[in-house]
């Protein structure tokens, strides 16, 4: 399974119609295109910061839909107030969910690098030690890994029940984090927190 990102930092201001637009006019869209197997869009209404993700069955049907949501990415930029997005395709390496994410839900999202020859052994290591582990946090709902083996870029988003949740579970998650990014030689790059606004990925579990 394969996705796409869009990063894209909006006006603050325009968060609600760029959610309308989003769930009105881009979800159908996509949705209606073959192999699409849901959307998600991630919101951070302090900053305008927000991400945008489909899902693909494959990776032939994630690169045939790009002629067809070329037209919406460009009124996106409009409707969000911001510049040009920017776009990642990725591998879909992870999905687990102990329950589904809802209104309310929050994430956590954290982007790092990982040596590509070692990809395999990064994410066999990730489901048998960290993930029993994010199953016992606080209001845990789910965990996502992206990969993109060429670059060895990664994305990883941890949904929770609420923002409470999400802070209670910062210092556990913290160490857990700090811990695999060594044993694993994972080089952190950013870290950001959102609101869950659009929540209709039906990618199924991987392990």
């Amino acid at each position: 399974m394969y996705a796409r990102s869009n990063a894209l930092m909006g006006n603050p201001q325009a968060m609600n119609e760029a959610i309308a637009y989003i769930h009105d006019e881009v979800m159908p869209l996509v949705q209606g295109m073959d192999g699409c197997i849901g959307l998600s869009m991630l919101c951070d209404r302090a900053s305008g910061r927000c991400i945008v993700t489909t899902a693909w069955a494959n990776e032939e049907a994630m690169r045939a839909s790009e002629a067809g949501v070329a037209d919406s990415r460009e009124r996106a930029t409009h409707v969000f107030g911001s510049s040009t997005p920017e776009v990642r395709e990725w591998e879909i390496a992870v999905m687990h969910r102990m329950h589904e994410s809802h209104d309310g839900a929050c994430a956590r999202v954290l982007w790092g690098e990982i040596d590509p020859a070692k990809a395999d052994d990064t994410l066999s290591t990730f489901r048998m030690t960290m993930m029993p582990r994010m199953a016992d946090l606080p209001g845990f709902c789910s965990v996502s890994l992206l990969v993109d083996r060429a670059t060895g870029r990664s994305a990883m988003t941890a949904c929770y029940d609420s923002r409470e949740d999400m802070a209670r579970a910062a210092g556990i998650a913290t160490s857990m984090r700090e811990e695999f990014s060594q044993a694993m030689g994972i080089t952190l790059t950013d870290m950001a927190e959102f609101d869950v606004v659009l929540h209709h990925l039906r990618v199924p579990e991987t392990v």
